[in-house]
């Protein structure tokens, strides 16, 4: 099986909506791994990996997320494979 692995930033109202428990919802349920957090600067961070059509289909929901967002921007890059367990919120940095 073919996996791989993304770092996100998402931009726009996405903090103090539910963003980020929207992510670990999704993202497991698509059985991803990985994790999300608040940063300082406003923006959501994530790191996903997983199956290439998976990994494409949360960055495709995540232009939306849960209700109450408003995504600006998603700004994707490659990521080094990490060894997750799991997909979890991590604290805000």
């Amino acid at each position: 099986m073919s996996v791989i692995t993304r770092h996100l930033v998402i931009r726009g109202r996405v903090q103090g909506v539910f963003y980020r428990n929207w992510m670990v919802t999704t993202a497991r349920q698509l059985g991803l791994t990985g994790w999300v957090r608040n940063c300082m600067n406003a923006t959501v961070e994530a790191v996903v990996e997983g199956p290439p059509e998976a990994v494409d289909r949360i960055i495709q929901l995540a232009h939306d997320g849960p209700p109450a967002a408003k995504v600006a921007e998603i700004v994707v890059q490659d990521a080094r494979p990490g060894s997750f367990s799991g997909f979890d919120k991590r604290p805000t940095v």
